[in-house]
């Protein structure tokens, strides 16, 4: 063996023994730690990809091209909430000449924007600043509650890998941006794990607050009302399961999903005696989307769109069906029938009300149980390193074609 091979071979076995000697050093460390740091890196990495695609920024609405990162990832709804913090909530619909309601204030859940705007007046920040601190902060303890909560169904190992898998996932990047959806993942993830350790009372704060966050407390209410009739059903055939379930545990779940139906109509009740109008957050709602809301029908036309007038009808049946299908697949059965039918709600929610579009992709991240299933599926390394990488890629695909501005030919650019 030459000089220069041995050298190799010794510099291989060092590096080797080094990644050894650090895995280990991880492993003893305490869970919070170590999911802290998968956060804060898969942060920091998604950070570097907004820092590199602001270098590309050209012309936008908002200001220079070539911005720094903090006013890069304060852009879109982020500039709405500074609104609210700043102007409230309207009492008189805007409309235009024609009478058509515009876009405003009432379509954004005030949970965000109050906490936000609590820390702006407590310590005089800016309220793009304090934006971006509840939102960085709640995206981290969101992390945290996503293991508590996928340690209920799994061992530590693949909890992690699934805490990765929800801090990578492609549209990621928004858990550090001045947007609701961090402080809604901390609320939904704590919420699905009072309902998994069947502590319901404790849930009831917790799902109130939740429902004023973002638009998920109708679908969280049916996966309740489900979930009832579901233990209803198990109590009155017997065996384990209806030992488990206790007269006091239905009560309890009985009041939850009553509150959470309550709860979920609380913001659009606002809306309508702020403004004397009762279709006021319906109608500001539909603004983005160009026209009134139809059940399921926006899907069909979407499909039209893209796949013709014969298979285009046919394919929101066929995707129904996969996700359907996915659901009882042996990984995602593992993770527990709560996060499942929480799941199937939620998707039912987005295929019954929302406008399919470039949006769509971040209004995905509420189905972050799904993570523990896709880590359960292999216990490959290299198969979740490889998860873990393509969702890393496909951020970039994401930053740099929706959250990045560039104008359409007929004007405007698509929403992340």
């Amino acid at each position: 063996m030459s000089t220069a091979t041995r050298r190799g071979t010794g510099v291989s076995a060092a590096v080797q023994a080094l990644a050894a000697r650090s895995r280990e050093t991880v492993r003893g460390w305490p869970w919070w730690l170590q999911v802290t740091a998968i956060y804060i890196m898969a942060r920091f990495t998604s950070a570097g990809i907004f820092m590199a695609a602001a270098l590309h920024q050209g012309p936008n609405p908002w200001f220079p091209a070539k911005p720094d990162y903090w006013n890069f990832i304060n852009i879109w709804d982020a500039r709405w909430y500074s609104r609210v913090i700043t102007n409230g909530y309207p009492t008189t619909l805007p409309v235009d000449g024609a009478g058509n309601v515009q876009e405003n204030t009432w379509a954004f859940y005030p949970l965000y924007p109050s906490l936000s705007g609590a820390l702006s007046r407590l310590t005089g920040l800016a309220p793009a600043a304090s934006l971006t601190i509840v939102a960085m902060l709640s995206g981290l303890a969101a992390a945290l509650v996503v293991y508590v909560l996928f340690r209920h169904k799994a061992a530590s190992g693949p909890s992690l890998w699934a805490v990765a898998f929800f801090a990578t996932f492609p549209v990621s990047a928004v858990l550090q941006v001045p947007y609701a959806e961090p402080l809604s993942l901390l609320l939904l993830a704590a919420s699905l794990l009072f309902v998994v350790r069947r502590q319901y009372l404790w849930a009831i704060p917790v799902v109130v607050v939740l429902c004023l966050s973002r638009p998920v407390g109708v679908p969280f209410a049916a996966m309740l009302g489900l979930l009832l009739i579901l233990r209803l059903v198990q109590r009155f055939r017997g065996g384990d399961d209806a030992a488990r379930t206790s007269g006091r545990d239905l009560a309890a779940l009985t009041i939850l999903t009553a509150v959470a139906g309550l709860s979920a109509l609380a913001w659009p009740a606002a809306a309508w005696v702020a403004t004397g109008d009762i279709q006021a957050y319906t109608k500001t709602e539909t603004v983005w989307r160009g026209h009134d809301l139809v059940p399921f029908k926006p899907w069909f036309d979407a499909g039209v769109d893209l796949f013709g007038p014969v298979l285009g009808v046919l394919a929101p049946f066929i995707f129904a069906a996969l996700f359907g299908a996915m659901l009882y697949l042996p990984p995602v059965v593992r993770i527990g029938v709560e996060l499942r039918l929480w799941c199937a709600c939620y998707m039912g929610y987005l295929v019954m009300f929302l406008h399919p579009q470039t949006s769509t992709f971040r209004m995905l991240l509420p189905l972050f149980p799904l993570a523990l299933g896709a880590a359960l599926l292999s216990r490959s390394k290299a198969y979740r390193g490889t998860v873990v990488v393509m969702f890393v890629l496909l951020q970039i695909v994401w930053i740099v074609w929706l959250w990045a501005w560039a104008q359409l030919p007929g004007g405007g650019d698509y929403p992340p």
